[in-house]
Protein backbone atom coordinates (compact mmCIF):
# COMPACT_ATOMS: atom_id res chain seq x y z
CA UNK A 1 0.00 0.00 0.00
CA UNK A 2 1.45 3.02 -1.37
CA UNK A 3 -0.97 5.48 -2.20
CA UNK A 4 -3.49 7.59 -0.50
CA UNK A 5 -6.16 6.54 -2.89
CA UNK A 6 -5.36 2.90 -1.83
CA UNK A 7 -5.75 3.63 1.82
CA UNK A 8 -8.87 5.51 1.96
CA UNK A 9 -10.40 2.09 -0.56
CA UNK A 10 -9.30 0.43 2.82
CA UNK A 11 -12.55 -0.54 4.60
CA UNK A 12 -13.23 1.80 8.23
CA UNK A 13 -10.28 4.09 7.38
CA UNK A 14 -12.02 6.94 6.23
CA UNK A 15 -14.93 6.97 9.41
CA UNK A 16 -11.36 6.25 11.57
CA UNK A 17 -10.00 9.29 10.09
CA UNK A 18 -13.42 11.29 10.50
CA UNK A 19 -13.72 10.56 14.31
CA UNK A 20 -9.98 11.02 14.74
CA UNK A 21 -9.97 14.49 13.57
CA UNK A 22 -12.85 15.37 14.87
CA UNK A 23 -11.62 14.05 18.47
CA UNK A 24 -8.00 16.17 17.98
CA UNK A 25 -10.49 19.12 16.85
CA UNK A 26 -11.92 18.99 20.06
CA UNK A 27 -9.14 18.05 22.31
CA UNK A 28 -7.08 21.83 20.77
CA UNK A 29 -10.29 23.46 21.36
CA UNK A 30 -10.57 22.44 25.09
CA UNK A 31 -6.75 22.60 25.80
CA UNK A 32 -6.97 25.97 24.25
CA UNK A 33 -9.94 27.45 26.20
CA UNK A 34 -8.47 25.31 29.78
CA UNK A 35 -5.33 27.33 29.27
CA UNK A 36 -7.13 30.64 28.66
CA UNK A 37 -9.31 30.12 31.77
CA UNK A 38 -6.82 28.92 33.70
CA UNK A 39 -4.02 31.67 32.84
CA UNK A 40 -6.60 34.54 33.12
CA UNK A 41 -7.52 33.11 36.56
CA UNK A 42 -4.24 32.32 38.21
CA UNK A 43 -1.67 34.55 36.26
CA UNK A 44 0.43 31.63 36.96
CA UNK A 45 2.10 29.91 33.51
CA UNK A 46 2.54 26.72 35.64
CA UNK A 47 -0.89 25.80 36.31
CA UNK A 48 -1.93 26.90 32.62
CA UNK A 49 0.50 24.63 31.05
CA UNK A 50 -1.05 21.45 33.87
CA UNK A 51 -4.12 22.75 32.60
CA UNK A 52 -3.44 21.59 28.95
CA UNK A 53 -0.92 18.93 29.33
CA UNK A 54 -2.01 17.81 32.85
CA UNK A 55 -4.23 14.49 31.73
CA UNK A 56 -0.99 13.38 30.60
CA UNK A 57 -0.12 12.78 33.86
CA UNK A 58 -3.29 10.68 34.41
CA UNK A 59 -2.67 8.62 31.44
CA UNK A 60 0.65 7.79 33.32
CA UNK A 61 -1.05 5.87 35.78
CA UNK A 62 -3.16 4.29 33.22
CA UNK A 63 0.14 3.06 31.55
CA UNK A 64 0.67 1.16 34.39
CA UNK A 65 -2.97 -0.18 35.95
CA UNK A 66 -5.02 -0.09 32.66
CA UNK A 67 -2.95 -0.77 29.60
CA UNK A 68 -3.79 -4.43 29.15
CA UNK A 69 -7.00 -3.45 28.51
CA UNK A 70 -5.81 -1.97 24.73
CA UNK A 71 -5.92 -5.85 23.55
CA UNK A 72 -8.79 -7.34 25.55
CA UNK A 73 -11.83 -4.90 24.51
CA UNK A 74 -14.15 -4.50 21.39
CA UNK A 75 -12.43 -1.70 19.81
CA UNK A 76 -15.99 -0.26 18.53
CA UNK A 77 -16.97 0.16 22.03
CA UNK A 78 -14.42 1.43 23.62
CA UNK A 79 -13.30 4.26 21.14
CA UNK A 80 -17.07 5.63 21.26
CA UNK A 81 -17.67 5.46 25.07
CA UNK A 82 -14.01 7.04 25.27
CA UNK A 83 -15.34 9.80 22.81
CA UNK A 84 -18.37 10.53 25.24
CA UNK A 85 -16.68 10.77 27.85
CA UNK A 86 -14.36 13.56 26.40
CA UNK A 87 -17.81 15.44 25.40
CA UNK A 88 -19.52 14.91 28.97
CA UNK A 89 -16.02 16.26 30.78
CA UNK A 90 -15.91 19.46 28.25
CA UNK A 91 -19.31 20.31 29.64
CA UNK A 92 -18.36 19.89 32.89
CA UNK A 93 -15.60 21.66 32.83
CA UNK A 94 -18.19 24.53 30.85
CA UNK A 95 -20.05 25.10 34.11
CA UNK A 96 -19.54 28.65 35.63
CA UNK A 97 -18.32 28.63 39.06
CA UNK A 98 -16.26 25.53 39.23
CA UNK A 99 -13.33 25.40 41.96
CA UNK A 100 -9.60 25.33 40.17
CA UNK A 101 -9.18 22.11 41.91
CA UNK A 102 -12.24 20.16 40.80
CA UNK A 103 -11.88 21.82 37.33
CA UNK A 104 -8.10 20.07 37.49
CA UNK A 105 -10.06 16.68 39.31
CA UNK A 106 -12.22 16.53 35.47
CA UNK A 107 -8.85 17.31 33.73
CA UNK A 108 -7.09 14.09 35.25
CA UNK A 109 -10.13 11.94 34.77
CA UNK A 110 -9.94 13.07 31.03
CA UNK A 111 -6.17 12.00 30.61
CA UNK A 112 -7.07 8.33 32.55
CA UNK A 113 -10.49 7.52 30.25
CA UNK A 114 -8.05 8.62 27.57
CA UNK A 115 -5.00 6.29 28.73
CA UNK A 116 -6.52 3.44 26.19
CA UNK A 117 -6.99 5.07 23.29
CA UNK A 118 -4.00 5.87 21.67
CA UNK A 119 -3.22 1.80 21.81
CA UNK A 120 -6.86 0.90 20.61
CA UNK A 121 -7.12 3.26 17.83
CA UNK A 122 -3.68 2.12 16.66
CA UNK A 123 -3.61 -1.50 17.06
CA UNK A 124 -7.27 -1.55 15.06
CA UNK A 125 -5.95 0.92 12.60
CA UNK A 126 -2.84 -2.13 12.11
CA UNK A 127 -6.13 -4.59 11.69
CA UNK A 128 -7.40 -2.20 8.91
CA UNK A 129 -4.78 -1.69 6.72
CA UNK A 130 -2.53 -4.57 5.50
CA UNK A 131 1.17 -4.82 7.45
CA UNK A 132 3.20 -3.03 4.64
CA UNK A 133 0.37 0.01 5.27
CA UNK A 134 0.77 0.94 8.34
CA UNK A 135 3.08 3.98 8.53
CA UNK A 136 1.52 5.43 5.47
CA UNK A 137 -1.89 5.25 7.51
CA UNK A 138 -0.44 6.57 10.59
CA UNK A 139 1.10 9.23 8.71
CA UNK A 140 -2.17 10.53 7.37
CA UNK A 141 -4.18 10.32 11.22
CA UNK A 142 -0.62 12.25 12.17
CA UNK A 143 -1.72 14.70 9.45
CA UNK A 144 -4.82 14.94 10.54
CA UNK A 145 -3.50 15.85 14.06
CA UNK A 146 -1.92 18.38 12.15
CA UNK A 147 -4.77 19.43 9.99
CA UNK A 148 -7.19 19.61 12.61
CA UNK A 149 -4.60 21.60 15.05
CA UNK A 150 -4.19 24.44 12.34
CA UNK A 151 -8.05 24.50 12.35
CA UNK A 152 -8.66 24.01 16.02
CA UNK A 153 -5.96 26.72 16.99
CA UNK A 154 -7.22 28.90 14.14
CA UNK A 155 -11.27 28.51 15.47
CA UNK A 156 -9.75 28.89 18.87
CA UNK A 157 -8.40 32.00 18.57
CA UNK A 158 -11.31 33.30 17.05
CA UNK A 159 -13.78 31.79 19.59
CA UNK A 160 -11.91 33.20 22.41
CA UNK A 161 -12.34 36.38 20.98
CA UNK A 162 -15.36 36.86 20.59
CA UNK A 163 -17.60 34.26 22.98
CA UNK A 164 -16.22 32.87 26.49
CA UNK A 165 -13.57 30.11 26.96
CA UNK A 166 -16.77 28.35 28.08
CA UNK A 167 -18.12 28.53 24.83
CA UNK A 168 -15.63 27.11 23.56
CA UNK A 169 -15.62 24.14 25.96
CA UNK A 170 -19.14 23.69 24.82
CA UNK A 171 -18.35 23.68 21.24
CA UNK A 172 -15.32 21.01 22.12
CA UNK A 173 -17.60 18.98 23.40
CA UNK A 174 -20.38 18.52 20.57
CA UNK A 175 -17.05 17.41 18.12
CA UNK A 176 -17.02 15.04 21.11
CA UNK A 177 -20.08 13.71 20.93
CA UNK A 178 -20.04 13.52 16.96
CA UNK A 179 -16.89 11.86 16.66
CA UNK A 180 -18.67 8.91 18.83
CA UNK A 181 -21.49 9.21 16.22
CA UNK A 182 -18.90 8.75 13.53
CA UNK A 183 -17.25 5.57 15.59
CA UNK A 184 -20.50 4.31 16.76
CA UNK A 185 -21.74 3.82 13.27
CA UNK A 186 -18.66 3.55 10.56
CA UNK A 187 -16.85 0.97 12.38
CA UNK A 188 -17.81 -2.69 12.23
CA UNK A 189 -18.03 -4.93 15.60
CA UNK A 190 -15.02 -6.65 16.25
CA UNK A 191 -13.89 -8.98 19.10
CA UNK A 192 -11.09 -8.54 20.98
CA UNK A 193 -7.72 -9.22 19.57
CA UNK A 194 -6.36 -11.18 22.97
CA UNK A 195 -8.36 -13.64 25.35
CA UNK A 196 -8.80 -12.87 29.08
CA UNK A 197 -9.17 -10.20 31.81
CA UNK A 198 -7.38 -6.97 31.86
CA UNK A 199 -6.04 -6.85 34.89
CA UNK A 200 -3.03 -4.76 36.74
CA UNK A 201 -0.59 -7.53 37.08
CA UNK A 202 -1.24 -8.15 33.18
CA UNK A 203 -0.25 -4.61 32.23
CA UNK A 204 3.01 -4.85 34.37
CA UNK A 205 3.93 -8.09 32.81
CA UNK A 206 3.43 -6.76 29.11
CA UNK A 207 5.21 -3.69 30.18
CA UNK A 208 8.00 -5.31 31.41
CA UNK A 209 7.68 -7.55 28.08
CA UNK A 210 8.32 -4.24 25.81
CA UNK A 211 11.32 -2.48 28.24
CA UNK A 212 12.80 -6.11 28.27
CA UNK A 213 15.48 -5.51 25.60
CA UNK A 214 18.06 -2.34 25.16
CA UNK A 215 16.75 -1.83 21.31
CA UNK A 216 12.91 -1.41 22.38
CA UNK A 217 14.01 0.83 25.46
CA UNK A 218 15.90 2.56 23.25
CA UNK A 219 13.40 3.13 20.98
CA UNK A 220 10.81 4.34 23.78
CA UNK A 221 12.82 6.86 25.26
CA UNK A 222 13.92 8.44 21.96
CA UNK A 223 10.08 9.03 21.11
CA UNK A 224 9.22 10.31 24.78
CA UNK A 225 12.03 12.42 25.93
CA UNK A 226 13.17 15.02 23.50
CA UNK A 227 9.56 14.74 22.57
CA UNK A 228 8.60 16.09 25.42
CA UNK A 229 11.26 18.38 26.53
CA UNK A 230 10.43 20.36 23.44
CA UNK A 231 6.54 20.08 23.88
CA UNK A 232 7.87 21.91 27.30
CA UNK A 233 8.36 24.97 25.32
CA UNK A 234 4.98 24.41 23.49
CA UNK A 235 3.96 24.82 26.50
CA UNK A 236 5.24 28.33 27.23
CA UNK A 237 3.44 29.34 23.96
CA UNK A 238 0.30 31.86 26.50
CA UNK A 239 2.48 33.40 28.24
CA UNK A 240 5.89 33.64 25.81
CA UNK A 241 2.55 35.90 23.54
CA UNK A 242 -0.75 35.76 25.06
CA UNK A 243 -2.03 37.82 21.85
CA UNK A 244 -0.35 35.57 19.68
CA UNK A 245 -0.53 32.02 20.97
CA UNK A 246 -3.23 30.77 18.22
CA UNK A 247 -0.46 31.62 15.82
CA UNK A 248 2.65 30.03 17.26
CA UNK A 249 0.29 26.46 17.78
CA UNK A 250 -0.95 26.52 14.30
CA UNK A 251 2.72 26.99 13.25
CA UNK A 252 3.60 24.02 15.18
CA UNK A 253 0.59 22.01 13.74
CA UNK A 254 1.77 23.09 10.08
CA UNK A 255 5.47 22.24 10.86
CA UNK A 256 4.37 18.66 12.22
CA UNK A 257 1.65 18.11 8.94
CA UNK A 258 4.54 18.82 6.49
CA UNK A 259 6.68 16.43 8.54
CA UNK A 260 4.53 13.79 8.58
CA UNK A 261 3.50 13.96 4.91
CA UNK A 262 7.09 13.79 3.94
CA UNK A 263 8.21 10.75 5.81
CA UNK A 264 4.61 8.70 5.29
CA UNK A 265 4.26 9.63 1.24
CA UNK A 266 7.79 10.11 0.06
CA UNK A 267 10.67 9.08 1.70
CA UNK A 268 11.78 5.42 1.07
CA UNK A 269 12.06 2.62 3.65
CA UNK A 270 16.37 3.12 3.59
CA UNK A 271 15.67 7.12 3.61
CA UNK A 272 13.50 7.00 6.92
CA UNK A 273 16.39 5.34 8.32
CA UNK A 274 18.91 8.21 7.71
CA UNK A 275 16.50 10.74 8.25
CA UNK A 276 15.71 9.05 11.80
CA UNK A 277 18.41 11.26 14.13
CA UNK A 278 18.50 14.55 11.81
CA UNK A 279 15.25 15.15 12.23
CA UNK A 280 15.37 14.37 16.32
CA UNK A 281 17.92 17.18 16.00
CA UNK A 282 15.43 19.95 14.46
CA UNK A 283 13.05 19.22 16.51
CA UNK A 284 14.76 20.88 19.45
CA UNK A 285 17.81 23.17 17.52
CA UNK A 286 15.50 26.19 15.86
CA UNK A 287 14.00 26.73 20.12
CA UNK A 288 17.52 27.83 20.93
CA UNK A 289 16.57 31.26 19.10
CA UNK A 290 13.73 31.88 21.82
CA UNK A 291 16.69 33.50 23.77
CA UNK A 292 16.83 36.73 21.72
CA UNK A 293 13.54 38.67 20.97
CA UNK A 294 11.34 37.44 18.51
CA UNK A 295 8.80 39.41 16.53
CA UNK A 296 5.10 36.88 16.45
CA UNK A 297 5.53 36.19 12.78
CA UNK A 298 9.86 35.09 13.19
CA UNK A 299 9.04 32.68 15.99
CA UNK A 300 6.01 31.48 14.22
CA UNK A 301 8.24 30.35 11.44
CA UNK A 302 11.08 29.21 14.22
CA UNK A 303 8.34 26.82 15.32
CA UNK A 304 7.30 25.57 12.16
CA UNK A 305 10.77 24.19 11.01
CA UNK A 306 11.25 23.02 14.84
CA UNK A 307 7.79 20.83 14.09
CA UNK A 308 9.14 18.89 11.68
CA UNK A 309 11.36 17.09 13.47
CA UNK A 310 8.37 15.49 15.00
CA UNK A 311 8.15 13.28 11.94
CA UNK A 312 11.41 11.61 13.57
CA UNK A 313 8.55 9.85 16.06
CA UNK A 314 6.91 8.05 13.09
CA UNK A 315 9.49 7.06 11.77
CA UNK A 316 10.61 5.16 15.43
CA UNK A 317 7.29 3.66 15.42
CA UNK A 318 7.95 1.80 12.59
CA UNK A 319 11.03 0.83 14.02
CA UNK A 320 9.24 -0.42 17.18
CA UNK A 321 6.74 -2.28 15.30
CA UNK A 322 9.61 -4.15 13.95
CA UNK A 323 10.72 -5.18 17.36
CA UNK A 324 7.48 -6.66 18.93
CA UNK A 325 4.97 -9.50 18.20
CA UNK A 326 1.72 -9.34 16.73
CA UNK A 327 -0.56 -10.22 19.79
CA UNK A 328 1.08 -7.03 21.71
CA UNK A 329 1.25 -4.22 19.03
CA UNK A 330 -1.60 -2.62 20.61
CA UNK A 331 -0.56 -2.58 24.00
CA UNK A 332 3.36 -1.58 22.64
CA UNK A 333 1.93 1.54 20.92
CA UNK A 334 -0.50 2.21 23.71
CA UNK A 335 2.69 2.02 25.67
CA UNK A 336 4.29 4.43 23.54
CA UNK A 337 1.37 7.04 23.00
CA UNK A 338 0.75 7.08 26.88
CA UNK A 339 4.27 6.94 27.84
CA UNK A 340 5.05 10.44 25.75
CA UNK A 341 2.09 12.06 26.39
CA UNK A 342 3.51 11.42 29.95
CA UNK A 343 7.04 12.68 28.73
CA UNK A 344 5.12 15.68 26.99
CA UNK A 345 3.11 16.58 30.68
CA UNK A 346 6.78 16.34 32.86
CA UNK A 347 8.48 18.72 29.77
CA UNK A 348 5.32 21.27 30.19
CA UNK A 349 5.98 21.12 33.94
CA UNK A 350 9.41 21.62 34.27
CA UNK A 351 8.75 24.37 31.29
CA UNK A 352 6.45 26.14 33.48
CA UNK A 353 8.41 25.87 36.73
CA UNK A 354 11.35 27.61 34.66
CA UNK A 355 9.80 29.95 33.31
CA UNK A 356 8.85 31.16 37.08
CA UNK A 357 11.87 32.12 37.33
CA UNK A 358 13.02 33.43 33.61
CA UNK A 359 11.60 34.56 30.90
CA UNK A 360 9.28 32.82 28.58
CA UNK A 361 11.66 32.70 25.47
CA UNK A 362 14.79 32.03 27.78
CA UNK A 363 12.81 29.18 29.44
CA UNK A 364 11.82 27.92 25.91
CA UNK A 365 15.23 27.96 25.04
CA UNK A 366 16.59 26.09 27.99
CA UNK A 367 13.45 23.53 27.25
CA UNK A 368 15.41 23.47 23.80
CA UNK A 369 18.53 22.70 24.89
CA UNK A 370 18.34 20.21 26.78
CA UNK A 371 16.06 18.10 24.52
CA UNK A 372 19.21 18.40 22.15
CA UNK A 373 21.79 16.72 24.86
CA UNK A 374 19.09 14.16 25.54
CA UNK A 375 18.99 13.36 21.91
CA UNK A 376 22.78 13.34 21.71
CA UNK A 377 22.99 10.81 24.63
CA UNK A 378 20.40 8.53 22.82
CA UNK A 379 21.51 8.25 19.71
CA UNK A 380 23.99 5.66 20.49
CA UNK A 381 21.66 3.32 21.27
CA UNK A 382 19.66 3.54 17.82
CA UNK A 383 22.41 2.81 15.77
CA UNK A 384 21.56 -0.91 15.36
CA UNK A 385 24.05 -2.75 13.18
CA UNK A 386 22.32 -4.49 9.87
CA UNK A 387 19.82 -1.72 9.47
CA UNK A 388 16.93 -3.63 8.25
CA UNK A 389 18.26 -6.64 8.52
CA UNK A 390 19.15 -6.65 12.14
CA UNK A 391 15.32 -5.05 12.58
CA UNK A 392 14.24 -8.36 10.70
CA UNK A 393 16.52 -10.29 12.98
CA UNK A 394 15.06 -9.37 16.33
CA UNK A 395 11.79 -9.07 15.21
CA UNK A 396 12.06 -12.85 14.60
CA UNK A 397 13.90 -13.13 17.72
CA UNK A 398 11.23 -11.82 19.74
CA UNK A 399 7.87 -13.52 20.74
CA UNK A 400 4.45 -12.46 22.06
CA UNK A 401 4.39 -13.40 25.58
CA UNK A 402 3.40 -16.78 25.80
CA UNK A 403 -0.81 -16.83 25.55
CA UNK A 404 -0.79 -18.64 29.12
CA UNK A 405 1.12 -15.87 30.71
CA UNK A 406 -1.34 -14.00 29.06
CA UNK A 407 -4.41 -14.67 30.40
CA UNK A 408 -2.57 -14.79 34.14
Amino acid sequence: MRTYRELFRAPEFTPLFVASCGNVASTTLTGLALATLVYARTDSPLLAALSMFGPSFAELVGATTLLSVVDRVRPRAALTLIALAGGVASLVLAMPGMPLWAMFVVILAMGLVGSVGGGVRYGLLNEIVPRNGYVLGRSVLNISVGAMQIAGFALGGVLLAVVSPRATLIIGAALSFGAALVLRFGLSARPARVAGRPSVAATWRVNRHLLSTPERRAVYLAMWVPNGLVVGCEALFVPYAPQGAAALFVAAAVGMLLGDLAAGRFLSPEARRRFVTPLRFLLALPYLLFVLPLGTPIAAGVVAVASIGFASTLLLQERLIALVGDEVRGQALGLHGTGMKAAQAVGATVAGLVAQYLPAGAAMAVMGLASLVVTAVLSPGLRLEGGGRRSAQVNAAVQPIPAAAERG
